[in-house]
C-alpha cells in the first residue's frame, strides 16, 4: 500500500515534475521559431542581435526577448560548432536565466547550455561572467563557444593568473567572460586596493554562471580568498619547534579526526615546557601558560597539526623544493595556495624545504560573500540535490533536476562491504581483472595519491596495463581522460569531480583525428577525419558490446556528490555502463563513522576472508553517515559565513568609502569634515562639558592642536577671555585650521593639493584597515573561548567588531587630518638634494651594470670562487650575473632554488 506523501506524488508529481513541466510551453514557442531563423543570413542573425540589445536597453524584459533569443543563439550554435541544443538543453538554460542550478547529468552538454542564458543577459551590456574551476576549462570554453558568441555579433574574454592588466580590463568588458572563481574574486580584491578607477578591472556584478556549482559554492567555500603581504622572516622558530614534535608520545596529545582537531594533554604540555627550557625557547621563569607564551604555543600547535593532520602524497606534494597543497575534492595541486597562520610554515619545517616568510592579511573575502554581490546567480552540476537545502539559504537558489536527453542505461550494483582494506584491495585487482578481459573501459576512482600508487603497484605485479590521474600528472590530464573509454582501458583517477573533458566510449575522436593531423599535417585532412570517425564507430560499438564504461571506486568519500560525480562518468547520454563501490571496515569513512556495529554484523555472520556483504541496508546506513557529515560541513560553512557577514558589513562600508574618493573631483569637503570632527574630539578631551574653565586643560590642548593640527593658536588666551566657552573654542579652532589648509593648497596649487588629499585618503583608509583586519582574526580566535562562560561568541564577535570598527574610524580622521596638516612643499634646496641622489644612484645602477657584463660575457668567475663553498661566492643578488661567470644570472644558475 502507498504512503500519503507518494500516493501524492503520484498523483501531482514531485515539485520537480512540475517545474519542468512548466517550461515545456517555452521549450515549443523556441521550436516554433526554428524555421524562420534557419532562413537568416550570417549577417541577419548579428543584426538580429543588436535588435534584441535594442529592445532590452528600451526596457523590455528578457523574459520577454527569451523565445527570440534562445532561437538565434541555437541556430548561431549550430552554424558555428555544428551542434543543435536538445530540448533539454533548452531547459537547462531557461532555469539558469531563472536564477536557478540546473542539475544535469555527465555529458548532457553543460558547457553548450551556459551560452543561452549568457547571450540573453549579455543583451543588456552590462556584462555576464561564467566561472569555471580551473584555467584550462576557462580557456578552452571561451575559445570553443566564443565561436557562438562570435556568430551572434558579441565579444568573448577569459581571465587568467599574471594577466596583463590592459588585457585583463579589455576581457571584463567583453560581453561574456569567462574565468575561475579564484581570479574573479582575487580581482575584486584587487580592484579595491587600487589607487585609481582606470586601474580597476571588473564592471559591475551583473550576471554569473557558476560551472561545477557544488564544487566552486560548497566545497571551497570553507577557504576565504586572502591576498596578503610578507611579515617578519620566523623561520628559526619553526625549525626548533619541528625538531620537538617526532619526540613526542601517545599520551602527549589528542586526536579527534571527525574535527581534524589535534590537541596536547596535561602531560604534553609539561614534556613541551620542558624542553623548550632546555633548548633556551621559552625564557627562564616563564611557563607555557603565561600571556607572553602566546606565540611559542601557537608554533608548538601548528607544529602538531603539521605532522599528525596533514599527510605527504594526500593532503600535499613536494615538489621543486616546494610544498604544494593538493584539492581534497579534485585531487588538483592547488599552485600557489597557501595555508594561513604558519600552519604552511610548519609543513615546509617538516619536510626540510625552504620556509618562505608568514603572510599578514591585506585583504580578503569568502566565496559565499563574493557570489553574493550578483545581481543574479545561477549554476550547473551533475549532483547539487544532496545540497539543496544549502543552495537554498546561503545564496537562495533553487536546484531543478533536468531530464536526460536520454534514459540512463547504466547498472549501479550494490555497495561490497570488506573486513580489511587488503581483502578489499584484491578483490578491486580480481574485478578489474575479469573486466578487462572482456574489453570493457574500467574507470577506478580513488581517494588519495598514495591509494591510486598503491593500487597502480598491485595492477603492474597483476600486469594488467593502466594509466594514473592524479596531481602528479596533472599536465597530461586531458589526454588520459579522453583515452579512459577506449577499449581494455584502466584509468585510476584520484576524484573526478570537475575534469572537463567528458569520457566517451570507443575514446574522444576529436583528440584522435587531431594527433592523426598532427602526425600527417600535410595531408587531406577532410579524408583522415572521415577515415578516423569511420574507425571510431567500429571502437564504440566494441565497447558497448563489451558493456560499456564500469566506474569501480575503491571508497566512499564524505561527500555523496563527489561520489556521484565519479559514477556519473558512466552511462552519458544514454551509453549502457555500470558502476561499483567496493569498501572495507578500515576505510576512513568507516573506520570514524559507525563501523563498530556493522563489524558485530559481520563477525556474527561468520564471514571467511576475502568474502564482502552486500545489501541495500548497508548502502541506506552508509548513506545516513554520508548525510550526517555533510550537515556537519554545512554547519561549518554556516558558522564561518556568520562570522565573515560581521566583517563583510564592514568591508562593503570600506570598498564603497573608497570608491567614493576615487570617483570624487574634489575632497576638500571630506578633509574639512574629517578635521573638524578632530577639532570637537580634541575640545571634548581638554574641556570635558558641563566642567568650569579652571578645570580645563588649555595648555594640553595647545600641545595637542599644534601635533595634530598643525595650528599654533593662542587657545590658553581665548580660555582666559570673559564669557568663553567650548563651542567658541571649536569654532575658533576650526577657523584657524580651515584658514591654514586654505593657505597650503594656495602654495600647492588647487589641483595638487586635490591629488594629495585623495592619494592621503586612500593611503590612510588601506592602512587602518589592514590593521583592523589583523585584529579582527586576533579577537576571532579568542572569542571561541566565551562560549564556555556561556556567552556566545558570534554575539560577543559582533559587538566587540563593531567597537573596533568605530575606534578604526576616529583613528582614520585623525591620521588624515595630521597627515595633511603636517605635509608641505618641499624647499628648491630640497629638490635639488633629492635630484641630486637619484642622479647618483642611477650612475651606481650603471656602472655596476657596465662590471658585470664584461665578466658574464668572458666567462670569467669571481676571484677565489669556490662552487662547494658557498662563503666564496659573496652575496650576489638574484638578477646579478652568477659568480661562477657562467654568464646567466645568479637566480637561474648556482642561486636556483632546489
Amino acid at each position: 500500500m502507498l504512503g500519503i506523501g507518494k500516493l501524492a506524488k503520484k498523483v501531482f508529481g514531485t515539485p520537480n515534475d512540475r517545474t519542468i513541466k512548466a517550461t515545456r510551453p517555452l521549450v515549443e514557442k523556441i521550436n516554433a521559431l526554428e524555421p524562420d531563423f534557419q532562413k537568416l543570413s550570417d549577417d541577419e542573425i548579428k543584426a538580429k542581435t543588436v535588435e534584441l540589445s535594442e529592445r532590452a536597453k528600451g526596457g523590455e524584459s528578457l523574459d520577454d526577448l527569451l523565445p527570440e533569443a534562445f532561437a538565434n543563439c541555437r541556430e548561431a550554435a549550430l552554424r558555428a560548432l555544428g551542434l543543435r541544443a536538445f530540448d533539454t538543453q533548452l531547459m537547462g538554460g531557461i532555469f539558469l536565466h531563472q536564477g536557478n542550478i540546473s542539475e544535469m547529468k555527465t555529458g548532457e552538454g553543460k558547457t553548450l547550455v551556459a551560452t543561452f542564458p549568457a547571450y540573453l543577459n549579455a543583451l543588456t551590456g552590462k556584462g555576464v561572467h561564467i566561472v569555471t574551476v580551473n584555467d584550462y576549462l576557462a580557456r578552452r570554453d571561451a575559445e570553443w563557444m566564443g565561436k557562438v558568441y562570435g556568430a551572434l555579433g558579441m565579444t568573448t574574454g577569459v581571465i587568467y593568473p599574471q594577466q596583463p592588466d590592459q588585457e585583463k580590463r579589455q576581457a571584463y568588458a567583453s560581453d561574456v567572460t569567462y574565468a575561475t572563481n579564484n581570479e574573479l574574486g582575487f580581482d575584486y580584491l584587487r580592484d579595491n586596493m587600487k589607487g585609481d578607477l582606470r586601474e580597476m578591472s571588473q564592471r559591475a556584478h551583473n550576471f554569473a554562471i557558476v560551472d561545477e556549482v557544488d564544487s566552486i559554492l560548497i566545497d571551497e567555500a570553507r577557504t576565504p580568498l586572502i591576498i596578503s603581504g610578507p611579515s617578519q622572516d620566523r623561520s628559526d622558530m619553526y625549525l626548533s619547534i619541528d625538531v620537538l614534535i617526532p619526540d613526542l608520545l601517545e599520551d602527549h596529545y589528542t586526536i579527534d579526526e571527525k574535527t581534524r582537531q589535534v590537541t596536547f594533554t596535561d602531560d604534553g604540555n609539561d614534556f613541551l615546557e620542558a624542553q623548550l627550557l632546555a633548548r633556551g625557547i621559552l625564557p627562564e621563569g616563564q611557563s607555557l601558560y603565561d600571556p607572553e607564551s602566546t606565540t611559542i604555543v601557537h608554533h608548538v600547535n601548528q607544529g602538531l597539526r603539521a605532522h599528525k593532520l596533514f599527510t605527504k602524497d594526500k593532503d600535499y606534494i613536494v615538489r621543486d623544493g616546494s610544498i604544494v597543497l593538493i584539492d581534497e575534492f579534485t585531487g588538483r595541486m592547488m599552485s600557489g595556495r597557501r595555508l594561513s597562520e604558519g600552519l604552511h610554515q610548519a609543513i615546509e619545517a617538516k619536510e626540510g624545504c625552504e620556509i618562505q616568510p608568514e603572510n599578514v592579511t591585506l585583504a580578503q573575502v569568502t566565496f559565499q560573500n563574493y557570489f553574493r554581490l550578483y545581481n543574479k546567480l545561477s549554476g550547473m552540476t551533475g549532483t547539487a540535490a544532496t545540497e539543496a537545502e544549502e543552495f537554498a539559504e546561503i545564496y537562495g537558489l533553487g536546484v531543478v533536476e533536468v531530464p536526460t536527453n536520454r534514459p540512463i542505461d547504466r547498472k549501479d550494483d550494490d555497495d561490497a562491504v570488506y573486513r580489511t582494506g587488503a581483502e578489499k584491495f584484491e578483490a578491486v585487482v580480481e574485478t578489474i581483472k575479469e573486466a578487462n578481459a572482456k574489453g570493457q573501459p574500467i574507470l577506478v576512482g580513488t581517494t588519495s595519491i598514495e591509494k591510486s600508487e598503491f593500487l597502480s603497484e598491485m595492477l603492474t605485479k597483476a600486469d594488467v596495463k593502466h594509466n594514473v590521474l592524479n596531481a602528479r600528472q596533472h599536465e597530461q590530464e586531458a589526454q588520459i581522460v579522453a583515452d579512459a573509454g577506449k577499449l581494455a582501458a584502466v584509468t585510476i583517477a584520484t576524484n573526478m569531480a570537475g575534469r572537463g573533458t567528458d569520457i566517451k566510449l570507443g575514446g574522444n575522436v576529436e583528440f584522435k583525428i587531431l594527433e592523426a593531423i598532427a602526425a600527417d599535417p600535410d595531408g587531406d585532412h577532410a579524408a583522415i577525419r572521415a577515415q578516423m570517425e569511420e574507425a571510431h564507430k567500429a571502437d564504440e560499438e566494441a565497447v558497448i558490446k563489451a558493456g560499456g564504461l564500469f566506474v569501480l571506486a575503491t571508497e566512499r568519500h564524505e561527500s555523496r556528490r563527489i561520489d556521484n560525480q565519479l559514477r556519473g562518468r558512466s552511462g552519458r547520454q544514454g551509453d549502457p555502463g555500470r558502476s561499483s563501490f567496493f569498501l572495507s571496515l578500515e576505510d576512513d569513512l568507516m573506520r570514524i563513522f559507525g563501523s563498530e556495529r556493522l563489524d558485530k554484523v559481520l563477525s556474527s555472520l561468520g564471514m571467511k576472508e576475502g568474502e564482502a556483504i552486500v545489501h541495500p541496508w548497508v548502502n541506506k546506513s552508509l548513506e545516513r553517515a554520508q548525510a550526517k557529515v555533510e550537515g556537519r560541513n554545512f554547519d561549518i560553512r554556516k558558522q564561518l559565513l556568520k562570522f565573515d557577514d560581521v566583517m563583510n558589513d564592514q568591508r562593503k562600508v570600506i570598498f564603497n568609502q573608497r570608491r567614493e574618493i576615487m570617483e570624487a573631483e574634489d575632497l576638500s569637503s571630506i578633509a574639512q569634515d574629517m578635521r573638524h570632527e578632530v577639532i570637537g574630539d580634541l575640545v571634548d578631551e581638554y574641556m570635558p562639558p558641563k566642567t568650569y574653565a579652571d578645570q580645563w586643560d588649555t595648555e594640553g590642548l595647545y600641545a595637542a592642536a599644534i601635533e595634530r593640527l598643525g595650528v599654533d593658536a593662542p587657545v590658553i588666551d581665548w580660555a582666559k577671555e570673559e564669557g568663553v566657552d567650548d563651542e567658541e573654542i571649536i569654532e575658533r579652532l576650526e577657523k584657524a585650521a580651515d584658514e591654514m589648509m586654505a593657505q597650503k593648497a594656495t602654495s600647492f596649487g588647487p589641483d595638487a593639493m586635490r591629488m594629495i588629499e585623495k592619494q592621503v585618503l586612500l593611503q590612510t583608509i588601506d592602512t587602518k584597515w589592514r590593521e583592523h583586519l589583523l585584529t579582527l582574526e586576533h579577537l576571532r580566535s579568542v572569542v571561541g573561548f566565551r562560549g564556555y562562560a556561556q556567552r556566545d561568541p558570534l554575539n560577543e564577535y559582533k559587538n566587540e567588531s563593531f567597537q573596533l570598527f568605530e575606534s578604526m574610524l576616529d583613528g582614520l580622521r585623525e591620521d588624515v587630518t595630521k597627515t595633511l596638516a603636517n605635509i608641505r612643499p618641499m624647499t628648491e634646496e630640497e629638490q635639488r638634494q633629492v635630484a641630486v641622489e637619484m642622479s647618483e644612484q642611477q650612475e651606481q645602477l650603471e656602472q655596476a651594470s657596465a662590471d658585470q657584463t664584461p665578466k658574464a660575457l668572458a666567462g670569467e668567475a669571481r676571484e677565489g670562487f669556490d662552487e662547494n663553498d658557498r662563503e666564496t661566492w659573496g652575496n650576489p643578488g638574484r638578477n646579478e650575473a652568477c659568480p661562477c661567470g657562467s654568464g646567466k644570472k645568479f637566480k637561474h644558475c648556482h642561486g636556483r632554488l632546489n
